[in-house]
């Protein structure tokens, strides 16, 4: 048996498509604050408003790419996001002042955001039901290795006195969404419109939101971005290097770990997870960052030097084994509640419930932090991770007993499941 699961061609030309995506993503992420305030000039306070802007223009861009992926189809969808990602970034490239950077961000975000629900969609449809949660973990790794390597590629490129630098790195972050276009048009009969039933095709969103064991997991998925990944962005490198005494540098080098652990452990996990209950998984999620949480908070009172790095390196790591946990149960649970007429949608609200804990999670963690209140605030993280693994332990009283399950303990890994082009549907 195999380490790597035996996907199908279809579904390893969409990964392969997302990670040229990633490179070029993870040569921007960490610049657009930089480079519009130290490169161009426009004031702080402007800039992080137009970073803002990108969350705000996905919460829209999320339903209009839910409705195009039913309406239209998922390849279709993805496209449409693909050219508008495009466009965003090499705006963003040629900014100089700031009604400029509102309206690049704004298109990036909108772009970004209708991209996502299709191209979930079009992942979960091309594989069968009992390989989501594998695909969906590998693309996690691949998601995760593209963003290292583009971080490494700009931070060879990037001078902070050299506009023409950042200008290359925006555009060939535009280019590697253009990169994707011929991938996806090559997947003939794939991501086609689905075929509505009467009921699913006059309820839209509404059907979506009166699906109580959906809305159980979307409220999940806020706790998950909001208790995880939010804070690991936000509030983990606020107060490593302040309270923490660590410096950028080392900063950087636990981030590479907590890359690397994705990267490494992804698919010795998913392997071991087969035949395991989702709920259970996710829950295991909320215990692991909770100890996350426990660790940086040790590692802050350690007045910085060599053993507060690698105990803040030892917290991001445990966060990675969470994050390897997720992968496969959260998105492959929302494609197998998800009717195929409506996966778009629910794929769209199962994107703007993340966008949520996205936007949730800095802002609360600002307010805390600024108001010194660092330790109450890590402490009151890890209570809650314990209050959300209960409540993700007793969803399973909820779902369906398919739904639950991760892969088939039937399954070899080895032998790949064939999905019909022709029968297939986003």
């Amino acid at each position: 048996m195999r380490l790597v699961p035996a996907l199908p061609r279809q579904a390893w030309i969409i990964l392969g498509g997302d990670t040229i995506s990633a490179i070029g993503t993870g040569m921007t992420l960490p610049f657009f604050v930089v480079y519009l305030h130290r490169v161009r000039g426009i004031e702080l306070e402007v800039a992080g408003l137009a970073v803002a802007t990108i969350a705000l223009a996905s919460v829209p861009g999320n339903a209009v790419g839910g409705f195009l992926v039913d309406r239209f189809g998922a390849r279709r969808a993805v496209l449409a996001g693909l050219v508008l990602s495009a466009a965003g970034a090499a705006l963003i490239a040629f900014v100089s002042e700031p009604w400029q950077a509102f309206a690049a961000a704004a298109a990036s975000g909108f772009g970004v955001a209708v991209f996502f629900p299709g191209f979930d969609s079009l992942l979960a449809v091309a594989v069968g039901p009992e390989q989501r949660s594998s695909v969906f973990a590998i693309r996690h790794a691949t998601m995760n290795a593209g963003l290292g390597i583009g971080g490494l590629v700009a931070a060879a490129i990037v001078e902070l006195d050299s506009v023409r630098t950042f200008q290359a790195l925006y555009l060939v972050d535009a280019a590697s969404f253009v990169a994707v276009v011929p991938l996806l048009l090559a997947l003939r009969g794939l991501g086609t419109r689905a075929e509505p039933d009467a009921e699913h095709a006059r309820g839209g969103y509404g059907t979506v939101l009166r699906d109580r064991v959906f809305l159980r997991v979307a409220g999940l998925t806020v706790l998950l971005f909001g208790l995880g990944y939010a804070q690991v962005n936000a509030a983990f490198p606020a107060f490593a290097t302040g309270p923490g005494d660590i410096g950028a540098k080392a900063l950087a080098v636990a981030f590479a770990v907590n890359t690397l652990a994705v990267v490494l452990l992804q698919l010795p996990v998913l392997r071991l997870l087969q035949g395991r209950r989702r709920s259970a998984a996710v829950s295991l999620v909320f215990l692991l960052w909770a100890v996350t949480w426990a660790v940086t908070l040790a590692a802050g009172k350690l007045g910085g030097g060599a053993d507060a790095v690698a105990l803040f390196a030892f917290a991001v790591t445990i966060f990675a084994f969470g994050e390897t946990l997720m992968s496969p149960s959260v998105q492959p649970l929302v494609n197998d509640l998800a009717p195929d007429a409506l996966r778009g949608r629910y794929n769209a609200t199962y994107t703007l419930a993340l966008t949520t804990g996205y936007i949730l999670g800095p802002v609360i963690a600002g307010a805390a932090l600024g108001a010194g209140h660092a330790n109450a605030f890590f402490l009151a993280l890890v209570a809650a991770c314990l209050v959300a693994a209960l409540g993700a332990s007793r969803l399973r009283r909820s779902l369906p007993a398919a739904a639950d399950l991760i892969g088939d303990p039937r399954l070899d890994l080895a032998e790949p499941v064939i999905v019909p082009a022709a029968t297939t549907h986003g």
